[in-house]
């Protein structure tokens, strides 16, 4: 682990290779797990002030969910995260070719709303714990992201390098530059 500024980072973010394969997953992040999209509070608002957009990029069954029961709910950890449609995937999600992908985001890709969509998405895979003094900044293993391993072995990208546009979103250019120096220097010593 290093530490940067007040947070503490995973050698795993650095050194794991990685680059999403939406053609292989299909977008299985958004569909597969126990508990929705972990959500910030201006996050929450965010979305609120802007869910008719948002809910014109969606499948109707996610508008359903949405008006019967909201669109995020407060899971068995006690955190805010985004609801689920019966099936199991994120009532934001939408899918096209089979593929799933994020209506919040493309609702911003149009420009048709500033969020792009929750950070703790954008930033996947990497995961954010906050404690009282520090932000844990971890890499997370899961099977249905073997591709996006193969295919960051082949094209020589790694989490940090794939996560470089949410990680200075969230944390600021300052803090990146000095995760790649640090990213440099791990690799000078190998």
């Amino acid at each position: 682990m290093i530490q940067i500024d007040h947070t503490i980072v995973s050698l795993d973010v650095i050194e794991q290779p990685f680059a999403c394969n939406l053609s292989h997953c299909k977008g299985a992040c958004c569909v597969e797990g126990d508990s929705g999209a972990p959500l910030e509070d201006d996050e929450i608002k965010n979305i609120e002030a802007n869910l008719d957009i948002i809910q014109s990029y969606l499948p109707e069954k996610s508008i359903k969910t949405i008006n019967e029961i909201g669109f995020f709910f407060i899971d068995s950890d006690g955190d805010k995260v985004t609801q689920l449609n019966q099936n199991k995937e994120c009532v934001f999600s939408c899918f096209e070719n089979n593929i799933a992908y994020c209506g919040i985001e493309k609702a911003y890709l149009e420009k048709n709303i500033t969020i792009r969509k929750p950070i703790s998405c954008f930033l996947y895979p990497i995961r954010l714990t906050k404690y009282s003094s520090f932000i844990a900044v971890n890499y997370h293993a899961w099977d249905i992201c073997k591709p996006a391993i193969e295919n960051g072995k082949k094209n020589n990208l790694h989490v940090y390098e794939v996560c470089k546009s949410a990680l200075i979103q969230y944390f600021g250019q300052e803090w990146y530059d000095k995760l790649l120096q640090a990213a440099e220097y791990i690799k000078n010593k190998k």
